[in-house]
């Protein structure tokens, strides 16, 4: 459903993607880092680029890439502070997308050009208390009332929740059966009635991407909240959904790590102990070159999987791998880099200090590293067996 965006359209984008951010936005990291908030000029700067709608169709507004150019962007807001991808992160991802693939004709003309736009910022509700990386899981509940529905439950960890104008809330309508999971979307705007946001969560890092708790208490929607028009949508989507997305987390994670390697290789090129560089010991060019296989295998890898996801070769090992892998090793890479910067990479402020602590969620949200080897494995044995 997305428009074909040139190969010449698109460097021109990357081109101009890549000087905002290091023109912009990298000198003020320490700047959103103490103020735990992206500015809003910065965020104004990123709405008339069309970031908050670049992976939605140019129909409605959006900028219309598909996932190998969407993991090409990636790659570059990896590079800076991760606050800034999660300010339209959700509106292109894991909740715009399931508009875009499962919406009705209605609900896309009612949201989807104001969440391109930035007007809308749209919140992936799935994860829950006892329900995080396994859907199946949700205790969340949605009942029929007349041509209504009521939802009550409690979502955890929901990015962008403090700042959403829309909810799109996964909610049990019936206990799982051999029917399928009882698992449907809705989408809930903000200011509806019951529904609360709990204050910002203090999180070990990314600072200024904000993550709350949301309750759900008697919320009535509309019939026409059901996203698809029917109950058995919630499941499909949040897995097609959430399988686009860790693409785009791997290519996030690369972003990171080689971010975290350009400051290694400078700090080693520069920094001396005995007035010599430290990059000419040769324990220090190995944990460089580590980093840079590590980046390099990812990079590769990344590339590989939105290929395969786009051409419909393979829409769930791959995905699974590229995350699994890229997550992992932007951790190895970032505990590199403040190993090479040696004490000065320990201190708040320094680049690779901030990196270390970002990319260590990038292994929990959208699956577990535990989940994703769950995925693959499995997949692989159905596969030989069938």
């Amino acid at each position: 459903m997305s428009d074909t965006v040139s190969a010449d359209e698109f460097a021109d984008i990357l081109a101009l993607v890549r000087r905002f951010i290091r023109d912009d936005v990298i000198p003020r990291e320490n700047e959103i880092m103490d103020a735990d908030r992206m500015p809003d000029d910065l965020r104004a700067v990123a709405a008339d680029m069309g970031l908050f709608g670049y992976a939605i169709p140019g129909q409605w507004g959006g900028l219309g890439l598909n996932l190998r150019q969407d993991v090409e962007l990636a790659m570059e807001f990896g590079y800076t502070t991760l606050a800034l991808r999660s300010m339209f992160g959700t509106n292109n991802g894991i909740a715009g997308q399931i508009l875009v693939n499962f919406g009705t004709d209605v609900q896309k003309k009612q949201w989807l050009e104001r969440i391109a736009s930035g007007e809308v910022v749209a919140s992936f509700a799935l994860t829950e208390p006892g329900a995080g990386s396994n859907p199946a899981g949700l205790r969340t509940r949605a009942r029929r009332d007349g041509d209504s529905w009521v939802i009550d439950g409690q979502k955890r960890f929901i990015t962008n929740a403090p700042l959403a104008d829309l909810f799109l809330v996964f909610a049990r309508t019936r206990d799982a059966d051999s029917d399928g999971p009882g698992i449907a979307v809705f989408l809930v705007p903000a200011d509806t009635r019951g529904v609360a946001v709990g204050p910002k969560d203090a999180k070990m890092g990314q600072e200024g991407a904000w993550t709350a708790d949301v309750t759900f208490d008697s919320v009535h929607v509309a019939g026409s909240a059901l996203v698809g028009a029917s109950e058995e949508v919630g499941y499909r989507a949040a897995m097609t959904s959430l399988a686009r997305g860790r693409v785009h987390i791997a290519a996030l994670a690369v972003g990171s790590a080689q971010r975290a390697l350009d400051e290694s290789v400078a700090y080693a090129a520069t920094n001396t102990q005995g007035d010599v560089p430290i990059g000419t010991h040769q324990l220090v060019q190995a944990m460089l070159a580590d980093q840079f296989t590590g980046v390099s295998a990812g990079r590769a890898l990344v590339r590989e999987a939105a290929a395969a996801y786009d051409s419909g070769t393979d829409r769930r090992i791959m995905p699974s791998a590229a995350k699994l892998f890229c997550t992992e090793m932007a951790g190895r890479v970032a505990d590199l880099a403040v190993q090479v910067h040696g004490g000065t990479g320990y201190m708040r402020g320094v680049p690779v200090e901030r990196i270390y602590r970002e990319v260590r969620l990038l292994r929990l949200y959208e699956g577990t590293s535990e989940i994703q080897r769950l995925i693959i494995g499995g997949t692989l044995v159905r596969r030989q067996v069938s």
